[in-house]
C-alpha cells in the first residue's frame, strides 16, 4: 500500500503544512540501485583520542567507493574512531569531533561510530565504550533527513574483518537502518573476488519465499550471485513457482514443519548449502486470555521449533557448508512485545535465544555465522491490512517516520550472507527505522 503522507511531505505545498502544523517530515529513503549504488560524497574520517586501528581504517575506507577525507564539508558519511576513549573524561573528544560537523551531513547520510567491545576487567574503559551505544541512539534519533547511526565495535587487531559491514553500513543498502550496536568477533573474513556479485558460486535456501520479505530476499541474493533455491508450503506451489521463475531459482514446495522436512531441503541441495534462511512464519493473533492453545501452537511449530529442528538436523548432516550463513527472522515484536501477539513475540524471542546460543558453537564446529534480522514495521500486504491509524502509528513512530521495504530485510540478509561476514556472528540486527517501540 502507498504511504501517501510520504508522498505529500515530498512536495512543497506538503512540507509547508506539515511544518506549520508540527508534524513528522520523512523524507524519501534512498535505497539502492544499479545506477546508484554508493553514497553521494564522500566520507569524512575522524579519530576520537588515541586509535591502534587508523592505518587499518583507513585502507579499508579507501576501498570501498565514496571518497575518503579527513577535510570537512558537506560529507555523504562520517566515520569516527573512537576505539581509544577509555575514560568518562575522554568522551569529550567525542563530542569535540562530531559537534562541529553533524549538522553539515548530507540528506541521507551515515554516521558510523567505531568502538571497542567494554572490557571485563577495566570498569572505567567499559564505561566510556557503553556511553557510546547510548549517544548513538540518541543521534539516530536527533540527525533527522533519512539520516542514520551506527555503533560498530571491533575487537582489538581485528579492524581487518570490519569491511564487509563498513561497506553495508555506508551505502544505501543500510537505508532503513539506525540506532544499531554490531559487535564483531575476531574471525577472518573469507576472500571476496568480485563485490559486485559476492555470492557468487553460492546457494542459498530460503523458506516462505513465495512472496513478500521472502521473495524479496530471494531476490536480492540471486542478485548478488548466489544460485538460489525457494522453498514454501505446497499450498502456495502456483506463486512460487513464479517467484522462483522469474529469478531462475529452483522452487521447493514444502512444508517446513513436516517430519522429513530437513531431509528434503538436503536432498534438493546434493553439493550443501551455502546460505539458510529461515524466514517462514505465520501469525495468529489473538489476547492470550481468548487464544486457544491450537493457535498458539501452530505459531510456535511454524516460526521457532521447525528453525530449531531443521537447523540442528541440516547441521548434523553436515548439509551447511563450511563457510556458511544461517539467518533466521526474528521481529521487534520479539523484543518489546505486541498486543495480542504473545504467541508470535514469544517465538520472535526464541530466535533470538537460539542464534545468541548457537552462534559460537556452530561457528566452532561447523565454521558457520548464525545471525537474525528483527524487522520492523515492513511495508507489506500484512500490514496492509492493519486498520489504518494502528498502521499510520506503525509507519510513524520511529526515527524515520516511515515504514521499510522488503528489500530492506533483504539486504541485511544479504550482507550477513556474504563470504566476508565471517566476523558477523550471534547478531540479532533490527530493521526497523530504529523504531521507538522496544530497544
Amino acid at each position: 500500500m502507498a504511504d501517501r503522507y510520504l508522498h505529500l511531505t515530498g512536495t512543497a505545498p506538503g512540507r509547508f503544512l506539515t511544518r506549520r502544523l508540527g508534524l513528522p517530515q520523512p523524507r524519501r529513503l534512498r535505497r539502492w540501485t544499479l545506477e546508484n549504488p554508493t553514497l553521494d560524497g564522500p566520507l569524512l574520517h575522524l579519530t576520537a583520542g588515541e586509535s591502534a586501528i587508523s592505518d587499518m581504517l583507513r585502507a579499508i575506507l579507501a576501498k570501498i567507493g565514496p571518497e575518503a577525507t579527513e577535510q570537512t564539508g558537506n560529507p555523504a558519511g562520517i566515520v569516527l574512531d573512537a576505539t581509544g576513549i577509555t575514560t568518562a573524561a575522554g568522551l569529550g573528544k567525542v563530542h569535540a569531533a562530531l559537534h562541529p560537523v553533524v549538522r553539515s551531513l548530507a540528506a541521507g547520510g551515515r554516521v558510523v561510530v567505531i568502538g571497542a567491545p567494554p572490557s571485563p576487567d577495566d570498569h572505567h574503559q567499559a564505561a566510556a565504550q557503553q556511553a557510546l551505544e547510548g549517544f548513538v541512539r540518541s543521534l539516530g534519533k536527533e540527525i533527522g533527513k533519512g539520516s542514520t547511526a551506527q555503533l560498530l565495535r571491533i575487537p582489538s587487531g581485528a579492524a581487518a574483518s570490519a569491511e564487509s559491514t563498513l561497506r553495508f553500513l555506508l551505502s544505501p543498502r543500510s537505508a532503513y537502518i539506525s540506532g544499531q550496536v554490531i559487535e564483531l568477533t575476531d574471525a577472518t573474513p573469507d576472500p571476496v573476488a568480485d563485490w559486485a556479485a559476492p555470492l557468487s558460486g553460492r546457494t542459498a535456501l530460503v523458506t516462505g519465499a513465495a512472496r513478500g520479505i521472502g521473495a524479496s530476499v530471494a531476490s536480492v541474493l540471486a542478485r548478488d550471485g548466489a544460485t538460489v533455491i525457494c522453498l514454501d508450503i505446497p499450498q502456495a506451489e502456483e506463486e512460487l513457482t513464479r517467484t522462483a521463475a522469474r529469478l531462475g531459482a529452483t522452487a521447493l514446495p514444502l512444508d517446513i514443519t513436516a517430519p522429513d522436512a530437513a531431509d528434503l531441503i538436503a536432498a534438493a541441495a546434493p553439493e550443501g548449502i551455502d546460505i539458510l534462511v529461515h524466514n517462514a512464519g505465520i501469525t495468529r493473533d489473538r489476547r492470550l486470555a481468548n487464544m486457544p492453545a491450537e493457535r498458539w501452537a501452530q505459531v510456535i511449530e511454524v516460526n521457532l521449533d521447525s528453525v530449531l529442528r531443521t537447523t540442528d538436523a541440516l547441521l548434523k548432516a553436515g548439509a551447511v557448508n563450511r563457510g556458511g550463513r544461517i539467518v533466521a527472522t526474528a521481529s521487534i515484536a520479539g523484543i518489546a512485545g505486541n498486543n495480542g501477539q504473545t504467541n508470535y513475540a514469544a517465538s520472535k524471542a526464541g530466535i533470538i535465544g537460539l542464534v545468541r546460543s548457537l552462534a559460537p558453537h556452530a561457528a566452532a564446529d561447523h565454521g558457520v555465522t548464525v545471525n537474525a534480522v528483527a524487522p520492523g514495521f515492513i511495508e507489506t500486504k500484512m500490514t496492509a491490512a492493519v486498520p489504518l491509524f494502528i498502521r499510520e502509528a506503525g509507519r510513524r513512530m520511529n526515527s524515520l517516520s516511515q515504514g521499510g521495504l522488503p528489500v530492506d530485510v533483504a539486504e541485511t540478509t544479504a550482507w550477513f550472507a556474504q563470504p566476508a561476514s565471517s566476523a558477523v556472528n550471534g547478531q540479532i540486527v533490527r530493521v526497523c527505522g530504529q523504531s521507538l517501540l522496544g530497544a
